[in-house]
């Protein structure tokens, strides 16, 4: 692969389904849409960790999150783990991020050349309540700003989008022709499709306008919930704000109005990328952090491994990109590291590769590792145990450590409706992908480890009722903005 610049673009919780080019039968994403007529589209790529903190730290170091223990919303990357930026900035490439980042703080070295616009956790703190997982978990106090602010408008996070934007495309026109030595790569990170749920209004009525079906299995007396979710749903208490069709119907609008949002501001940035002559030596990968429930089973957010949360799009385009390749082997946001560093002609550096989980994502494209496995775990807010993920072929496992496990056929059952662990028909199914586990984590030891870690931290910040004091906040602010707790 000759070497090439390269902008990762980045959403933020963009639920893999709500994509044309991912069958969506109407939500409008033609920008994203091209990226994948243009290159290589992964039908099976997952999230490390359904949730932003560790998902981003995951995608920085290339590890699983058990292996950097970047645990939650609360344990976040801090510079210190070797990652792709500090990689590539040592050898020579310019390495710049704007946007969102959400790692500790930007008083640590992350390893870009820049950093610009860019929003961390909250006083390098984040998420504190995500740390009680016990069984008198608090309820998350902000979870009405997911029904509240769903409509038409914009909000403190859609103008920073706009801003992000605005700041890539004169990157492009007056930075990137100062950098022409060695490949650079631009990291984009915006925030929609993130909560909260204001689209602007030319986006928001595109879908309020029409008839919504209601989400998959949102009212639980339809089917039975799994107690996963269910201590997931009393955490957040969704069921408390949304109280009407309409105001559920809003908070659909909105998050599919925020998507065609975003897809709107990664055309602006193509079109930029051309405007400056630099198409024909640029590659661009789209992505999310993870996915989000949509109001399926009742549950909006992440931290579930059902496709809604833990199913992320992942696009690769390029000059010199197989066009309108579809990759159905699974694959996660770990496999961005080695494709990263190929991608500018830094492949070659077997210290940062070689013992890492991942591989090329355009190896992958081409054949690699058919038989191969995604991974993903989760052990954060409106959690008592750990969640574990495993897909292989069209089978997924999720193994809940002390709940029962999940088995679904994807092929056959797309929608997760139909759970084959306790089927005797599957057993060997079951224990292969068990084993697959086993060989990635001892999901046992991970689970005492991240509540050892926790409790640590729960002391550390002046115990259980200092922390519940505190508040909760919903969600992190753009840089210069004053953060608000419930």
């Amino acid at each position: 692969m000759e070497p090439k610049n390269l902008i990762i673009l980045m959403s933020d919780e963009h639920t893999r389904s709500a994509t044309g080019c991912y069958g969506h039968p109407f939500v409008s994403t033609p920008n994203i849409d091209k990226l994948a007529a243009d290159g290589v589209k992964f039908d099976a790529a997952y999230t490390p960790c359904p949730v932003c903190v560790p998902a981003r730290a995951s995608f920085a170091t290339g590890r699983w999150v058990h292996d950097i223990e970047c645990w939650d919303n609360a344990t976040p990357f801090d510079g210190t783990q070797a990652n792709w930026h500090a990689a590539l900035r040592a050898r020579g490439h310019h390495t710049v991020s704007i946007g969102k980042l959400h790692f500790r703080s930007g008083e640590d070295d992350n390893g870009f050349s820049d950093e610009e616009m860019a929003m961390h956790i909250i006083d390098g703190k984040g998420d504190l309540l995500g740390l009680i997982r016990d069984d008198g978990m608090p309820k998350r106090g902000a979870s009405w700003k997911m029904a509240k602010l769903a409509g038409p408008g914009e909000s403190m996070y859609t103008r920073y989008d706009r801003d992000i934007c605005a700041a890539t495309q004169t990157w492009l026109y007056e930075e990137a022709p100062k950098h022409t030595d060695k490949p650079w790569v631009l990291f984009v990170s915006m925030v929609a499709p993130h909560f909260p749920l204001t689209a602007p209004s030319e986006h928001f009525y595109r879908y309020y306008n029409r008839d919504l079906a209601p989400p998959k299995l949102y009212d639980k007396r339809n089917a039975p919930i799994h107690p996963y979710v269910d201590d997931y749903r009393n955490t957040f208490a969704y069921d408390e704000h949304f109280t009407t069709p309409d105001k559920l119907k809003r908070g659909q609008a909105g998050y599919l109005g925020l998507i065609s949002f975003m897809d709107e501001q990664v055309g602006l940035i193509m079109d930029a990328l051309a405007d400056a002559g630099l198409t024909d030596d640029t590659r661009v990968l789209y992505t999310t952090d993870h996915g989000d429930n949509m109001g399926t089973r009742g549950a909006w957010g992440k931290s579930l491994m059902y496709e809604e949360a833990a199913a992320v799009p992942l696009i690769v385009s390029g000059p010199d990109v197989p066009k309108g390749q579809v990759v159905k082997t699974p694959v996660t946001l770990c496999d961005v590291f080695p494709f990263v560093m190929n991608c500018v002609g830094a492949g070659d550096d077997a210290t940062m590769t070689d013992d890492l989980p991942g591989t090329d994502l355009l190896d992958l494209a081409a054949g690699a590792e058919p038989d191969r496995v995604a991974f993903s775990e989760y052990h954060g807010m409106g959690s008592k145990i750990a969640a574990f993920m495993v897909r292989k072929g069209d089978w997924k496992l999720v193994h809940y450590e002390g709940y029962p496990d999940q088995l679904f056929n994807l092929a056959d059952d797309p929608e997760e409706l139909t759970d084959l662990a306790a089927d005797p028909a599957h057993a060997a199914k079951l224990d292969e992908l068990t084993g697959e586990l086993a060989a990635i984590c001892d999901a046992a030891a991970v689970d005492k480890a991240a509540r050892s870690r926790q409790a640590e931290m729960v002391e550390e910040n002046g115990g259980r009722e200092a922390i519940i004091e505190r508040g909760d906040l919903g969600f992190s602010v753009p840089p210069g903005v004053q953060p608000m707790f419930d």
